[in-house]
C-alpha cells in the first residue's frame, strides 16, 4: 500500500493552510518519529549549514535538535502555494540547558510528491537571543497558535527589531530572571 499524507497536491489555499497547520502541530510535539512521517523516505533537507537526506537521518537530526533546544515552541504560517509546492514563514523559540532563550525566524520551501509527503525542504533562518519569551507566552499549547500567526506578531519582519514591539514579549522567563 502506498503511504499517503492528505491533503494531496495540487494545493488550494485551504489545503495548503491545513498542511502548514498539521506540520506546526507535529513539530510542536517534539516527537522526531511523528515529524518524520510527513516526509518522503528519501526526503532532502537543508537546515542552516546541515544537509539531511532520508527519514532515518531526519529522526536523528530532530532527536539531536530537541535534546539541545528545550521548551521548543514553533509557529508556522502559509506564505505561498502553487501546485505541489508550499512556502512557509516560521518563528520558533527555545532555551538551552543554561536557561538562555533563543528565537529563530525564517522561510521553508516545501516540495511534495504525489502522495502528499514532503520530498524537499530547503530552509533559510536567522537566530538571535534576547532573554525574552514571545511565542510561548502567547501560545501555551501547540495548537493555540492558530489565532495569532507569524505576521500578526511581527516575528519575521526583521530579526533585529526590538522585542518590546512584539505582542506577548517583554516578559522575562522565570529561568532567565
Amino acid at each position: 500500500m502506498t503511504e499517503q499524507r492528505p491533503p494531496l497536491p495540487p494545493f488550494t489555499r485551504e489545503s495548503a493552510a491545513a498542511k502548514v497547520r498539521a506540520a506546526e502541530d507535529g513539530w510542536n510535539s517534539c516527537d522526531p518519529h511523528r515529524v518524520s512521517l510527513a516526509y518522503s523516505v528519501d526526503s532532502y533537507w537543508r537546515n542552516r549549514a546541515e544537509f539531511v537526506q532520508g527519514r532515518e537521518r531526519i529522526v536523528e537530526f530532530l532527536a539531536r535538535k530537541w535534546t539541545k533546544e528545550l521548551e521548543y515552541r514553533l509557529i508556522k504560517e502559509l506564505w505561498a502555494h502553487d501546485g505541489d509546492r508550499i512556502g512557509v514563514r516560521f518563528a520558533y523559540e527555545y532555551r538551552d540547558d543554561s536557561g538562555n532563550w533563543y528565537r529563530a525566524y525564517g522561510n521553508e520551501n516545501w516540495e511534495f510528491d504525489e502522495n502528499g509527503l514532503i520530498r524537499q525542504r530547503p530552509k533559510s533562518e536567522l537566530q538571535r537571543t534576547d532573554g525574552t519569551v514571545a511565542i510561548r507566552t502567547a501560545c501555551p499549547s501547540p495548537t493555540a497558535s492558530t489565532a495569532i500567526g507569524v505576521t500578526a506578531r511581527n516575528l519575521s519582519k526583521d530579526a533585529n527589531v526590538s522585542s518590546s514591539s512584539w505582542r506577548g514579549s517583554g516578559q522575562k522567563n522565570s529561568n532567565t530572571g
